[in-house]
């Protein structure tokens, strides 16, 4: 019976490192820069976004609009580097102002809210929230993270 006990909690105590929960969105230091624009993301935590690639580097945005941007064309703001590298995706949820998941969110775009570099895809954790935004800020549509292509983008700019 104590060997088994112990055993068993040996088992326990090994789980947590047979599988890791992924990376953590972090805080960007007040030196951090967009990739995409230049400018200081410390400015702006309620827009901020991250990338996180798998060897723990990672890159802030000072919105989803640039993190897509740089998302969809990672050779050319970080030669070298590949968009099947990145682990995991950073986005602000708007109401909360907490990091959530990047590739669960809802977008809303062609709303009245704009971000630091003007039209921005506001990001929602919960899709009721997302609509209820678009009701009330005159958003024109809600996109999953798959749906946000370059051409919308450029109707951003």
């Amino acid at each position: 019976m104590k060997r088994a006990a112990i055993s068993l909690l040996a088992m326990v105590l090994m789980v947590p490192s047979l599988g890791s929960a992924g990376p953590e969105p972090a805080t960007p230091a007040r030196e951090d820069k967009c990739p995409v624009c230049g400018m200081f993301v410390a400015k702006y935590p309620d827009f901020l976004c991250q990338v996180v690639f798998k060897d723990g580097s990672r890159f802030f945005f000072d919105g989803a609009k640039d993190m897509f941007k740089y998302y969809w064309n990672v050779s050319r703001y970080s030669p070298g580097r590949a968009r099947e590298d990145i682990q995991a995706v950073f986005v602000t949820e708007y109401y909360d102002l907490k990091p959530i998941d990047g590739h669960k969110a809802h977008y809303v775009i062609g709303s009245t809210v704009y971000g630091p570099m003007g039209k921005e895809l506001i990001p929602f954790e919960k899709e009721e929230d997302a609509r209820e935004f678009l009701v009330d800020h005159s958003g024109s549509s809600i996109l999953k993270f798959g749906e946000v292509t370059v051409e919308i983008l450029k109707s951003l700019d």
